[in-house]
């Protein structure tokens, strides 16, 4: 086992979707995994170290992309492909843990059974015995590994139990390197094709075994490390030979099927007891159902947005007095000058401006883990099939759509699962439409400013609707937006979804605490790096301007002070907004005020539209900086020096209601997330989307807030 110690050895976890592989890779893994991208291509991949028994040996574990078959359909699907085809890849395994839902093993096993064919290791990891259980059936392991000939291991991914004796069986793989058949539910080769097969074996002399050699004629032309001479004798051979891909694809899934049923039914110990899949199916009937499961799903909807707003109040003013707390702590110790006051209204102010709605962000997610482990999230991509394709989407949309609000960059990985190339782009397209949560600290902002407390029925509030309002418009968006691209791209190929729904379960609370703490994490890491370094180019750009030009502006300010007989703290306040307005972020301001005036936006809000296209939940850390810098009340937030400003020219509130709604619509529409169009423009390969999208959003969110702000001004508000 020594050399396993170097992690030069590779394991791969492969499973059908909804198999429960991510979470048994949690369980392997722990916190000792990180993420990134295969090799070439742009799908994820989630790798983490595994540590044996023996306390000193760790090897590699690769969660390879969910898939029914080595004929792939999706980006995701052909990565699998592409890895076990060919021994020299990078990724390549040593030994395949194989997991299957024992609820659905005998769909679960054609992926297994062309693996096995393709010569590779394999342990059966047999997920969600306990759950089969429940249902009256029962696999004698002994049957099936006599059978598939492999070592069979019952695990529960939910729960981890199991994974001990999984470990133990790597371990003796390891150490003894056991070998196996080559195959377990085996395709017979016709004349014909076996001698084209032992041709492409003559060909492409790295290919051991007939069934590799079958697949790499199905799929020549997109195979990259084929050599173009190695291609060009494969085609020969296939037209020698009269080859059929989708005729032979046929007989081989139905001849390993019927292979399949048998290790299945002989395997299989009949119980009596409560049929499980009777009760999701009892359920199914409702909350699939035409009418009820789309309310069903808007209540879902409506209970976490009212519990984002209602259960985070508490948590969020104690994090406002903490980092009120720190900003007096640091200029305390530090005393009057520039690093302390870099620190207190750049650094601390930017991030506490952010960090603030971490509670409303970490319900945000929790609330839709609990539904994606749940398995209610896999009805809504069904419930909302049909729907999606009439706008140029696919069933399979809706989770990139429900992923985005988390953010648009892994939804828009996520459609990577989409097969029909347009549907894709469409959905790329529209994502960035639907409020993430980096927005969620703008909406939470504006909304508190603009919508007052009170609730209908006492029972929802008002903020809470609105704030459902907002992302019910955003979805409402792209679906306008997706049937407008579908017109303009022509697609008129129809999409199809094919899936399957798993069990209803209570959720493993250990994999939804790993999601909520990963995703939240990420969002402080991410937000919490850009914001420090826009906070500081910020703070400098307020603190300072043109030789002369502060001290004329404080002069200037003195004088008005003096004529209007201001008292101190009035007095000290109008220096400090002067001192602003004249710095070099007051002048890039005021260069864009022109053009944002028409929308009711000034010169302050200028500045966080340039600022937060970095990252839209700058906008919040650079007002929170520049509210700092030009107020003299350390003791208020970001949220109560808002709502106190009034417009020097009106003598009422800066954040009205028109303006407000025409900031926070702005926000809804608007493309203000450089992050976004980076990912585009990897997953379609050119730039030229990520500007179409740019200008429309852009175009979109100026018209709708020049329309919203000058017409409520029109009626009086």
């Amino acid at each position: 086992m020594g050399g396993v110690r170097a992690l030069n050895h590779r394991i791969a976890l492969i499973g059908n979707p909804n198999s429960g592989k991510s979470s048994l890779f949690n369980h392997l893994t722990g916190l000792r995994q990180k993420t990134g991208n295969f090799p070439g291509v742009t799908v994820e991949r989630r790798s983490g170290v595994l540590r044996l028994p023996d306390g000193t040996s760790s090897l590699r574990l690769v969660d390879f992309p969910g898939t029914y078959s080595l004929y792939p359909t999706s980006l995701d699907e052909r990565v699998v492909f592409d890895v076990l085809s060919h021994p020299g890849c990078e990724d390549y395994p040593d030994l395949v843990i194989y997991v299957a839902d024992a609820l659905r093993l005998d769909q679960h096993l054609l992926l297994l059974s062309q693996i096995r064919d393709l010569g590779l290791p394999v342990v059966l990891a047999l997920n969600l015995v306990d759950a089969a259980l429940e249902s009256g059936v029962q696999y004698d392991s002994s049957s099936l590994a006599r059978s598939l000939g492999i070592p069979v291991i019952s695990v529960n991914g939910r729960t981890g139990d199991g994974t001990g004796l999984l470990l133990q069986q790597i371990e003796q793989f390891y150490a003894m390197s056991w070998t196996h058949p080559s195959q377990a539910a085996p395709f017979t080769l016709e004349d014909g094709l076996a001698s084209m097969v032992r041709e492409i074996r003559q060909i492409c002399p790295w290919v051991k075994y007939d069934f590799q050699a079958l697949i790499l004629a199905h799929h020549t032309d997109e195979l990259t490390y084929l050599q173009p001479d190695e291609i060009r004798q494969i085609h020969e051979a296939r037209d020698r030979f009269a080859f059929h891909p989708l005729k032979t694809q046929v007989r081989e899934i139905m001849e390993r099927f019927r292979s399949i049923d048998r290790i299945v039914r002989e395997a299989k110990v009949p119980l009596e007891g409560v049929e499980r899949s009777r009760l999701t199916a009892r359920v199914d009937a409702i909350a699939t159902h035409r009418i009820w499961g789309p309310i069903i799903f808007c209540v879902f909807l409506l209970f976490i947005f009212q519990a984002v707003f209602s259960w985070s109040t508490l948590p969020m003013e104690w994090i406002e007095q903490i980092f009120s707390v720190l900003g007096g702590a640091v200029k305390y110790a530090l005393g009057a000058g520039w690093l302390s006051s870099l620190l207190a209204d750049g650094v601390v102010a930017g991030l506490g401006g952010v960090l603030v709605f971490i509670p409303q962000i970490v319900l945000l997610f929790l609330l839709v883990a609990i539904l994606e482990e749940s398995g209610y999230m896999a009805r809504a991509v069904y419930l909302f099939d049909r729907l999606l394709n009439k706008v140029g989407l696919n069933g399979r949309s809706i989770v990139a759509l429900v992923s985005g609000t988390a953010c648009a960059i892994p939804a828009i990985m996520s459609t990577r699962t989409i097969t029909n190339r347009k549907e894709r782009l469409i959905t790329i397209l529209v994502t960035p439409l639907i409020s993430c949560s980096a927005r969620l600290p703008v909406y939470a902002l504006l909304v508190g400013l603009m919508v007052p407390a009170g609730r209908v029925f006492g029972l929802i509030s008002y903020q809470a609707l609105t704030f459902m309002g907002l992302y019910v418009l955003g979805a409402a968006s792209a679906m306008l937006g997706a049937w407008i691209f579908k017109r303009i791209l022509k697609t008129e190929e129809p999409g199809y979804l094919l899936m399957e729904l798993p069990d209803y379960q209570v959720p493993h609370w250990r994999n939804v605490a790993y999601t909520v703490w990963s995703k939240v994490a990420s969002f402080v890491r991410e937000a919490g790096k850009i914001i420090v370094m826009i906070s500081i180019a910020l703070w400098f750009l307020a603190t300072y301007s043109l030789p002369g030009r502060m001290a004329e502006a404080e002069a200037q300010a003195l004088s008005n002070a003096a004529t209007e007989q201001l008292d101190k703290v009035e007095t000290e306040a109008l220096v400090a907004s002067s001192r602003l307005e004249s710095s070099f972020a007051g002048m890039l301001g005021k260069a864009l005020e022109p053009v944002i005036r028409p929308l009711g936006f000034d010169w302050k809000i200028g500045i966080a539209l340039v600022t937060s296209f970095a990252a839209r939940e700058v906008f919040v850390g650079t007002m929170a900086t520049i509210y700092s810098i030009g107020s003299v009340d350390d003791d208020l937030g970001i949220r109560q020096k808002m709502a106190a400003e009034l417009n020097p020219a009106t003598g009422r509130k800066t954040y009205s209601l028109p303006m407000a709604l025409s900031l926070v619509l702005f926000y809804v529409f608007a493309m203000q997330c450089m992050s976004t169009m980076a990912v585009v423009k990897k997953e379609t390969g050119t730039w030229k989307w990520p500007l179409i999208q740019l200008a429309f959003m852009s175009g979109l969110a100026y018209l709708v807030s020049l329309v919203v702000y000058q017409g409520l001004t029109a009626l009086g508000y």
